[in-house]
């Protein structure tokens, strides 16, 4: 163990180059992530922004009870849980299906011109992505003149005005500005199987739909564990700017996430020790589904994070 670890040192210190390369990621995760932990104790405090923080009065588990007596926290729990299972169920194998055909495209010069175009959606901003959606679901807009033109609807609807489709409307906008860009790990996963594997599947009479499940899914197999344990992880968690983009007056019971209403009684409300609590429970609460979908995952397929 002593050598293997001499070993080890060794490597690192003829790498010292590349390896020095992590040092500004280090310094960015310790102080954006690690030095604002200490923050958290203002979720047992009656924290105000005019006082220095340790002369704020101790109040224990105050804010805890009060969100977990609010209606408004658990009507957000619920659009957040409804919108994030819409984006899990059906939205995670998305990505998945377009890489698999993706790499059925025999002419390279196609498959990177498709493979291009569907990422670029995800470097559009949501200020500018949602203005876009926006425009095509209201009066007049490209979705309303499609479906009166398919005979689906006789007449204009405003789609982001009724609550009832904004669950839906989250789900097709996400899917349309990410499915390229989160295809991409799968893409670079596919490209890592052994070329071999499938000449001998072919060789043995596997048509194309047989080699695609038996060698291109059960290779990416451990990918795709792993990205769906990080997904279960946040269910509770929600596209900020999409929502905060897409939300207004009239849809707002529906749309209230509970990003958005950590950020209405934080920022909005200034009640800061309130909206920490809140959050505090839920990275808690995010954690213990890591390490459950972790667990069930190494159980069930035999493949997890840790």
């Amino acid at each position: 163990m002593f050598q293997y670890r001499t070993e080890q040192m060794k490597a690192l210190f003829k790498q010292w180059q590349l390896q020095s390369m992590v040092i500004p990621g280090i310094i960015w995760m310790f102080i954006f992530c690690y030095i604002p932990m200490f923050w958290l104790i203002i979720a047992f405090m009656d924290y105000s922004i005019a006082k220095p923080l340790l002369e704020s009065p101790f109040v224990g588990l105050k804010h805890f009870q009060d969100f977990l007596t609010d209606e408004r926290f658990w009507r957000s729990i619920r659009n957040t849980l409804g919108m994030s299972s819409i984006k899990l169920f059906l939205g995670f194998p998305i990505p998945i299906l377009f890489a698999l055909l993706l790499n059925e495209i025999r002419s390279l010069r196609f498959k990177r011109t498709v493979q291009t175009i569907s990422y670029l959606p995800h470097f559009i901003a949501w200020t500018i992505f949602g203005g876009i959606a926006l425009n095509w679901l209201g009066e007049g807009g490209v979705i309303n003149q499609l479906m009166m033109a398919i005979g689906l609807q006789e007449r204009e609807i405003l789609f982001n005005s009724d609550p009832k489709y904004f669950w839906w409307i989250t789900f097709f906008t996400d899917t349309l500005k990410e499915t390229g860009w989160s295809a991409i790990i799968y893409i670079a996963a596919i490209s890592g199987i052994d070329p071999g594997l499938y000449e001998a599947a072919e060789l043995d009479g596997a048509n194309r739909r047989q080699r695609m499940w038996h060698i291109t899914i059960q290779s990416i197999r451990p990918t795709i564990a792993i990205l769906f344990i990080l997904a279960v992880s946040g269910i509770l968690g929600s596209n900020f700017e999409q929502i905060f983009m897409l939300k207004n007056n009239m849809n707002m019971r529906m749309a209230e996430s509970l990003d958005l209403y950590i950020y209405n009684m934080g920022l909005v409300s200034g009640r800061h020790s309130f909206s920490t609590a809140v959050l505090f429970a839920r990275s808690i609460v995010a954690l213990g589904l890591l390490f459950l979908a972790n667990h069930t995952s190494k159980k069930l397929t035999g493949d997890s994070i840790f």
